[in-house]
């Protein structure tokens, strides 16, 4: 045999392995499901929350993001409880 032909039929027998083997869960079915747009929406009105956009300053959204991570909260949740604390304190 020659030389390419071997090689050929080593690729043949890689690509039939790789063929057979079974797709890891986190690629296959069992990954995460990703909820739609609108079922999100549907849900974060039963819950009352309205979405509401802001245009803030970039040290203080990292200052924000900073706080989020340190208490191991959502970026909503510490946003919500700031507003609550500044509105309380007028």
């Amino acid at each position: 045999m020659k030389l390419t032909t071997l090689e050929k039929n080593k690729g043949a027998k890689i690509a039939n392995k790789m063929s057979k083997t079974v797709t890891p869960g986190r690629f296959s079915a069992e990954a995460s499901v990703v909820v739609e747009r609108r079922e999100q929406r549907r849900r974060d009105q039963a819950l009352g929350l309205v979405p509401f956009a802001v245009k803030l300053d970039g040290a203080l959204v990292k200052a924000i993001h900073a706080l989020a991570q340190e208490q191991a909260n959502s970026l909503n949740d510490v946003v919500a409880e700031l507003l609550r604390k500044g509105l309380a304190g007028k």
